[in-house]
C-alpha cells in the first residue's frame, strides 16, 4: 500500500514519560503517520520504548507513565479529526476496537480460560453493537473466525481446546470484529514455531488487502517486518532515529543503529555477515577473506 494516501493516524512530537525516581523518558519526541490500509513495521531492540509508543497510541498507558507532550490525531472516515489525548473514558471506550484496535503481546494467553470462545467475542460485540441479537452476535463472531482460519464450530471451545496458533488467530479475529481503520499488534507471533509464524503472517497481509485497514506492527524481527511491512521505522533508546520504505531501509540504511540490526541477522545463504555490507569495498573483501579462513 502507498504511503501516499491520506493519513488515518498522525503522531506528532509523542513523548511518554515514567515518573519514577528519577524520571525515564521512554519515548521521545515520536513523529509519523500512518496511511489507510499501509502496515508501518516498528523494530528495535527489547526495552526501546515500542510498546510503550503502542500503548500511548490506543491510551492503554497507567501511572507511573504519562503522556508529557505531543498530539495523536485521528482522521477519520468521514473526513473528521479527531484529538485522541482529548477524549474522555465514555469517548475512549467508545473509540477503541470500532476504530482502533490491539493485539497484545503474548494476546494467545490473554483469553479467558473459564470462558467459550463464542462468549468472548460476543462480549465485544454486546458492548460495542448492543442493537444486535444474540444470533447476529454468534452469526457474525463466526464469520470473523472462518476470515482468520479458523472454523466456526470452534466457538464453543474453551481456550485450553486450542493449539497456540489459533488461539492467536482468535485474538486477531476479536481485533477485527468491529472492522477498525487501525490494528497495532506487538509481537503478534513471538511465542510460535516458524510454520505457524508464516501462516499467521500471511494471513494478516492477506486481510489486511481485502479489508484495507492500517497495520501498526511491533517486533524485533527486523527481517521478517522487510518482508511485510510498507514502510519501517528504527527505534533506538525511545526515539524513532530512522523511518523509509521496507526497500530503502533494506538497501540504504541510514543510521549506523540500522545496519547493526540488519547485519546481525545471518544470511541463508554466502558468507557469515552476508545480509548487509556497511564497510568499503576493500574492507568488506578484507572480512570475507577473514571469515573463509
Amino acid at each position: 500500500m502507498s504511503a501516499s494516501r491520506p493519513a488515518v493516524i498522525t503522531v506528532d512530537d509523542l513523548s511518554v514519560v515514567y515518573e519514577v525516581d528519577p524520571p525515564v523518558a521512554a519515548v521521545k519526541n515520536a513523529t509519523f503517520s500512518l496511511a489507510p490500509g499501509e502496515i508501518l513495521g516498528l523494530a528495535g531492540e527489547s526495552g526501546c520504548g515500542k510498546t510503550t509508543l503502542a500503548y500511548a497510541i490506543n491510551r492503554l498507558h497507567k501511572p507511573p507513565a504519562r503522556i508529557a507532550s505531543g498530539s495523536i490525531t485521528f482522521h477519520g472516515r468521514e473526513g473528521d479529526d479527531l484529538d485522541l489525548l482529548a477524549l474522555d473514558e465514555h469517548a475512549l471506550r467508545a473509540f477503541r476496537w470500532s476504530e482502533l484496535s490491539m493485539v497484545f503481546q503474548g494476546a494467545m494467553n490473554a483469553l479467558n480460560p473459564v470462558t467459550t470462545i463464542r462468549a468472548q467475542l460476543c462480549d465485544v460485540l454486546s458492548t460495542h453493537v448492543p442493537h444486535l441479537s444474540r444470533k447476529e452476535r454468534i452469526a457474525r463472531a463466526g464469520d470473523v473466525l472462518e476470515r482468520v482460519g479458523v472454523s466456526r464450530d470452534r466457538l464453543r471451545s474453551y481456550p485450553h481446546e486450542l493449539s497456540g496458533g489459533m488461539r492467536q488467530r482468535v485474538m486477531i479475529a476479536m481485533a477485527m470484529l468491529l472492522e477498525p481503520q487501525v490494528m497495532i499488534m506487538d509481537e503478534p507471533t513471538t511465542a510460535l514455531d516458524v510454520v505457524v509464524q508464516r501462516d499467521i503472517l500471511r494471513e494478516i497481509v492477506r486481510l489486511r488487502d481485502e479489508l484495507d485497514f492500517a497495520v501498526i506492527f511491533i517486533t524485533h524481527d527486523l527481517p521478517l517486518l522487510l518482508e511485510i511491512s510498507d514502510r519501517i521505522a528504527i527505534m533506538l533508546r525511545g526515539e524513532i532515529i530512522e523511518i523509509g520504505s521496507a526497500d530503502r531501509i533494506y538497501r540504504e540504511p541510514e543510521h549506523e543503529y540500522t545496519r547493526q540490526l540488519l547485519s546481525s541477522f545471518p544470511s541463508l545463504s554466502g558468507s557469515r555477515g552476508a545480509f548487509i555490507r556497511t564497510g568499503t569495498d576493500e574492507e568488506n573483501a578484507d572480512e570475507e577473506k577473514e571469515q573463509t579462513r
